[in-house]
């Protein structure tokens, strides 16, 4: 996508204030002086068995790339695609209804959409929200010396995978749902408040993915430590099951001349630190001075975890360090 992206013509407009150029989370642009508008959309085929959680999920999916940039989600348009004589209609009605409670839940308003017969549901948000021209934030600020907050853990990939083999375990399902759903609007505020440089929701390129992302906007390295990132129980069995996301697979072998990992890392440990997301945590680059603030509210307001993954350091031969 990004040799993509960097053939297709520029349009500038002085505005536009983050474009697809900037491989942000969501675009920017500006209204006035005191509001820009946060414009973004996402949707994808189920990810668990429940219409109704597949429609909270893939609304706070969607809404987390507002929450990644400081923003706040005013309008919602529904995107839905779906095979209309072979499917049971009362499927679509849950998937809009956890969709349209997850929006409410995040204070905006669904205020129409699209349909389109397919083959295979798929379903999704595009999204608009507001956000002050000066306190925008974006995966691009993080300096050297600033500590790396992650609050989800990682492992829904596999355990997807997982659902779609029928080789999960039943409890394993309840806790990624319970982080799926979850919107990222604590942490997002929370983070604004404390002050931070940088920020990133992590999803489809996984933790070390978005990292890349972080690091090559920010140019500096970033620094992970194995030990303290958090993942779902039950991530290991399934990479040794095999289940591994493609994407995931793709990410690692993309990256793999961006990144020093330590050889004593387990190789199973590396495939979750590369597992693609549905609705995942933000990756916050804040500085070392605040970072015990914000995982002190971070934990006070209950966000799912708040651990110390890293550090970032002035640009060295790569772009991410993995350490134990």
């Amino acid at each position: 996508m990004a040799y993509v992206l960097s053939n297709l013509p520029e349009y500038p407009h002085e505005n536009l204030l983050v474009g697809p150029k900037n491989f942000a989370d969501a675009g920017i642009y500006k209204i006035t002086e005191e509001i820009a508008t946060v414009s973004t959309l996402d949707f994808f085929t189920p990810v668990v068995n429940d219409p109704y959680d597949y429609g909270q999920i893939s609304a706070a999916n969607a809404l987390s790339d507002v929450y990644a940039m400081g923003g706040k989600p005013l309008t919602a348009m529904n995107i839905l695609c779906y095979p209309l004589n072979i499917l049971n209609k009362d499927i679509l009605i849950g998937i809009l209804k956890g969709g349209a409670d997850k929006v409410n839940e995040a204070g905006a308003v669904i205020v129409g959409g699209h349909t389109l017969q397919d083959t295979e549901i798929k379903y999704g948000l595009a999204v608009t929200g507001v956000v002050h021209p000066q306190r925008i934030m974006t995966n691009a600020g993080a300096r050297p010396g600033d500590m790396l907050v992650l609050t989800k853990p990682l492992g829904t990939g596999l355990i997807i995978s997982a659902i779609k083999a029928n080789k999960v375990l039943e409890e394993h399902i309840g806790l990624v749902t319970k982080s799926m759903v979850a919107l990222n609007n604590t942490a997002s505020e929370t983070m604004m408040e404390v002050g931070v440089n940088a920020c990133t929701d992590i999803t489809g390129f996984g933790l070390l993915g978005h990292a890349f992302e972080m690091a090559e906007a920010s140019k500096v390295t970033l620094s992970f430590s194995a030990e303290h990132i958090p993942i779902f129980e039950g991530c290991e069995r399934y990479v040794r099951m095999g289940l591994i996301p493609g994407v995931s697979r793709l990410g690692k072998k993309y990256l793999k001349d961006a990144i020093r990992i330590n050889p004593k890392i387990r190789e199973d440990l590396i495939d979750i630190f590369f597992d693609a997301q549905t609705s995942g945590g933000l990756l916050i680059s804040v500085p070392k001075e605040r970072v015990d603030v914000l995982c002190a509210r971070l934990k006070e307001r209950g966000v799912l975890t708040a651990d110390i993954v890293g550090e970032v350091y002035k640009r060295q031969e790569v772009s991410l360090v993995v350490v134990p």
